[in-house]
């Protein structure tokens, strides 16, 4: 889902890059009085958990990967307004260090790929929520269905800027029915990722998972604490950058198969492309396998803690009493 430059015309470039900042702005000022202190370190965790787990493509149809978007899931974590937050960090730092998605597209992409799933998540989630059993299995199925659905809605925002901004002769319809059916298929994984990512926090802190609070969701035994939580996080976010990654489809992804099909993706351009850790390898370094889990480690770790002193900043600035 990470659009290239020139994907999208710039009306819709700019469009969409004002109405991010000003979403990007509103979540900040949100966050400051949403995130305790408990919470800053989870919105870093889950920062680098989604970088390591959009690594890794999975294969949904022949000759097409999808991945993990994570907004739904940071979203259902730590409320929509951090979640959107979290995942805007990450896709940022894809663009700047990894030439991941283009520069000019950033206001589109934090769109689709942040703002989108989060709030749309987070409202499906308590919708499907309510239908169902306030326990666990409860929780984790919503969580599913929630971010199936996202990725789904966020195939659908990318068509709706391709009707005011396509940047070849593609009619809307072929791009919409394209994008909507590759994008159901990846759903299914995002919901299983994203359902069991949920699970796992529920079994060791139930209490930091926002879309639980109000239920009474016990742990099994003496519930982790937060600092040996966010280390065995980081430990496998860091271990599915370095070595699960290894293992990702190398098909194009959904929007990249779509574009194939349809004859726009010559219309991409790819900025950054001399970055040090450009599509994920590290530049200088021969053997493929070393190459990519150094580019996966220093970007999890860049994510990580970009994320907890981004969070950490936003949250300073909360006056005494809010605190």
């Amino acid at each position: 889902m990470h659009a290239p430059d020139g994907l999208l015309e710039p009306s819709v470039a700019i469009a969409t890059a004002i109405f991010s900042v000003t979403m990007v702005a509103l979540a900040l000022r949100r966050a400051r009085t949403e995130l305790g202190d408990r919470q800053i370190p989870l919105a870093g965790l889950a920062a680098a958990f989604i970088f390591a787990a959009q690594m890794v493509n999975f294969p949904v149809a022949s000759g097409t990967s999808g991945h993990l978007l994570g907004g739904a899931l940071a979203a259902i974590l730590l409320g929509p307004w951090v979640g959107s937050l979290v995942v805007t960090i990450v896709v940022i730092v894809q663009a700047l260090i990894f030439a991941d998605g283009g520069l000019s597209a950033l206001g589109y992409n934090i769109l689709n790929m942040a703002i989108v799933p989060a709030f749309a998540g987070w409202a499906l989630y308590h919708l499907v929520r309510r239908l169902l059993s306030r326990n666990r299995a409860g929780i984790i199925a919503a969580t599913g269905i929630a971010a199936g659905a996202s990725v789904v809605l966020s195939s659908v925002a990318f068509s709706i800027e391709w009707l005011f901004g396509a940047s070849a002769p593609v009619p809307f319809d072929d791009v919409f029915g394209a994008m909507v059916g590759v994008h159901t298929l990846i759903g299914i994984g995002e919901g299983l990722i994203s359902a069991a990512a949920v699970g796992a926090v529920l079994a060791a802190r139930p209490d930091l998972v926002a879309g639980a609070r109000g239920l009474n969701i016990n742990t099994a035994g003496q519930p982790m604490g937060v600092r040996p939580f966010v280390v065995a996080g980081a430990v496998v976010s860091l271990a599915i950058a370095a070595v699960i990654a290894q293992f990702a489809s190398g098909s194009p992804d959904g929007l990249e198969r779509v574009a194939d099909q349809k004859g726009f993706a010559s219309t991409a351009e790819h900025s950054l492309t001399n970055s040090i850790f450009a599509d994920y390898a590290t530049a200088g370094i021969d053997n493929e396998v070393v190459s990519l889990a150094i580019a996966g480690i220093a970007g999890t770790l860049v994510v990580l803690l970009v994320g907890i002193g981004a969070f950490g900043l936003a949250s300073s600035r909360r006056s005494p009493a809010a605190r």
